[in-house]
């Protein structure tokens, strides 16, 4: 409750009293950033269109080639890197909720929808969800699913493992840790399904939803986040 009370109180002040820029320091009224450092963010051009890696050229990077994902294309609007990496970081631990509308918003400027897509936030384990008190890929679905008007499933897939946190893991442990993290109750058959997250880095987290998903039938799945790492390393 307490967690809950926090982020309620950090959403009030993000909306309502002015803001300083969460890069600069100077004045951004309502905003969290100000219109100069809005305008450096790290877009992500020319990326690997099934993992979202950079790419030169965007085309399919060698990894997706040599062995392809359960997932069959990702975008992100932004690479992990300053100040995104501040931005983000601010929304999962700081409960800096009014991030994710700004995050949204680049995500509705940067992504074509789908039609007949279905979207699906990537789920909390639920003892990760009562410490935080919100999932911040739901968060960042809500007005995805609005500007859209896609359907937003919240209910369908669970996280069943509550596994080791993937930042403290080396790269090759990382898709084994995944492993029978999620379960799905619900048929998606024949569907597409759009996965929403806030960070891509290996892609191991989101490789095991998409199998997840396909196994309850959905014929494609896509991943939309807002930033992806550099390198997968």
């Amino acid at each position: 409750m307490a967690r809950l009370i926090r982020a309620a109180s950090a959403f009030f002040a993000d909306c309502v009293l002015p803001n300083d820029c969460f890069v600069c320091g100077g004045g951004a009224g309502r905003e969290l950033l100000c219109a100069r450092c809005r305008g450096e963010l790290p877009l992500a051009y020319d990326c690997c269109p099934v993992c979202a890696i950079p790419v030169k050229g965007g085309a399919v990077c060698g990894s997706c080639q040599r062995e392809p994902p359960a997932f069959d294309a990702s975008v992100a609007a932004l690479r992990y890197l300053f100040p995104a990496d501040r931005l983000l970081q601010a929304l999962k631990y700081g409960g800096r909720l009014a991030v994710s509308g700004l995050v949204a918003q680049l995500l509705l400027e940067w992504v074509a929808p789908v039609e007949n897509a279905i979207l699906v936030p990537m789920p909390l384990h639920e003892r990760r969800l009562r410490e935080r008190g919100f999932n911040q890929a739901v968060e960042i679905a809500r007005p995805l699913a609005r500007a859209w008007n896609l359907p937003l499933e919240l209910e369908a897939v669970r996280r069943v493992r509550d596994t080791a946190s993937q930042a403290t893991l080396p790269w090759s442990r990382r898709r084994v840790n995944m492993r029978g993290a999620f379960r799905c109750d619900t048929s998606f058959a024949g569907k597409t399904v759009i996965v929403i997250d806030d960070v891509m880095t290996t892609g191991a987290t989101l490789d095991e939803l998409a199998r997840t998903l396909k196994a309850s039938g959905a014929a494609r799945v896509e991943n939309c986040v807002v930033a992806r790492t550099p390198s997968p390393v």
